[in-house]
């Protein structure tokens, strides 16, 4: 993989299948009270047109009060929120991967307090892939 992935990329390792996984980040932004604006099943698109990817799903996520001054602060980066989550199967692993809150805020010259509305990310994704 490219450099900049492995500097902007965090990747962690989830001890559930991808389905419990996808299920347990669901139950969790939930629970939080954030907003889930889509579950997207990447490999049963595939299916749907006859090619075969292995278990990839994306969760798309946010705040829209801690997104919203994001964007009007640096309105490019709406390519990058909501939050995104992408939860895939590699060689018997389920990954849980997203640009890291520091290569966001950084891509976007985010002022601290700006940056500080992307961080819950970290400890969300530590929680998700807790045992």
């Amino acid at each position: 993989m490219a450099e900049w992935a492995e500097m902007e990329i965090t990747t962690k390792i989830s001890p559930r299948s991808v389905t419990d996984t996808v299920s347990r980040l669901t139950g969790i932004l939930s629970a939080k009270g954030l907003k889930v604006f889509a579950v997207i099943d990447q490999s049963a698109e595939a299916s749907q047109v006859g090619m075969q990817l292995r278990e990839t799903t994306l969760v798309l996520f946010g705040n829209p009060a801690a997104g919203t001054p994001v964007m009007a602060g640096a309105p490019l980066s709406a390519l990058d929120l909501p939050l995104k989550v992408l939860v895939w199967a590699d060689d018997g692993l389920t990954k849980v991967s997203y640009y890291g809150p520091a290569a966001l805020a950084a891509r976007y010259g985010l002022s601290a307090d700006l940056a500080a509305k992307l961080a819950a990310i970290d400890p969300l994704t530590d929680a998700l892939v807790a045992p």
